[in-house]
């Protein structure tokens, strides 16, 4: 029959399958020292993610066409480019 090779493993097998596996990582510092590359490739990525997300809000405000006007000055350039976008009149610097 074509149905001989197939194997019906029960809830139990499972389990206690993944019992064994769990058991065979072994301990937290086993799993560190197994994947410390991609632990330390992880947290550096996470460094330059933040460092880059840091750098994008502080200096990303300051290349604005309206930066350095205030009152009504900023409000009026500010209503340009609002203008400009709704009429799909962007400039590309």
């Amino acid at each position: 029959m074509a149905l001989d090779g197939i194997v019906v493993s029960s809830p139990s097998r499972r389990t206690q399958s993944l019992k064994r596996q769990w058991e065979d990582l072994g301990s937290c510092s086993t799993v560190i020292k197994r994947h410390r590359y991609l632990l330390t490739a992880l947290v550096l990525l996470a460094f330059l993610c933040t460092v880059y997300l840091y750098f994008a809000v502080t200096l990303g405000a300051r290349h604005s066409l309206c930066y350095g006007l205030t009152g009504k000055e900023k409000a009026m350039c500010q209503l340009q480019h609002v203008q400009a976008l709704s009429k799909g009149k962007l400039k590309f610097f």
